[in-house]
């Protein structure tokens, strides 16, 4: 399993619900990271996708606590434990974790790979990533050069957690 996210200098992922920022080519390059796959994703953030709908060409398991949230396309997930059980029927390295802040932090220890956007501007923000560069673990692989867009500076980054937690154990009491 692998999270994909864009943050900040100080790790910020978003603001009031809203991404931080759009980049063209991370965009890009999150939806050919993703295709195919299934990702999973909190209901807040899945109400921030264009109408609020499902991201197509994917199996999209939304982790939410609302028992009226279903919406077209996605499975809905109520809990930790609902969600690890299905999560250990699944293939791991089809699995792509894509926010918001408390679903990284759910599922981060059990991630073998984050794929990093580090876009380099400073924005407000009131949801954050974890900062790896700190987490026990968690070694930066590989990092693309510097680019731009539309004035936006940004960089491709790759983070390896040397021991993630096994999926086979989670959820478990």
């Amino acid at each position: 399993m692998e999270a994909i996210v864009n943050v900040t200098p100080d790790w910020g992922i978003g603001l009031e619900n809203r991404l931080l920022v759009a980049i063209p080519e991370d965009l890009k390059r999150f939806r050919a990271l993703t295709e195919g796959k299934t990702v999973i994703l909190g209901r807040k953030t899945l109400q921030t996708f264009p109408g609020g709908k499902p991201l197509k060409n994917r199996r999209n398991l939304v982790l939410s606590s609302d028992f009226s949230f279903c919406p077209e396309g996605a499975e809905v997930l109520h809990g930790e434990a609902e969600l690890f059980a299905l999560l250990r029927t699944l293939n791991s390295d089809e699995l792509c974790v894509i926010g918001g802040e408390s679903v990284y932090r759910l599922l981060l220890p059990y991630c073998g790979r984050v794929r990093l956007t580090r876009t380099f501007c400073d924005l407000p923000a009131d949801r954050f990533f974890p900062d790896l560069d700190r987490l026990p673990g968690w070694t930066q692989t590989w990092a693309s050069e510097v680019q731009a867009s539309g004035g936006t500076e940004y960089q491709f980054v790759d983070y390896v957690n040397q021991s993630p937690l096994p999926l086979q154990a989670a959820g478990r009491q």
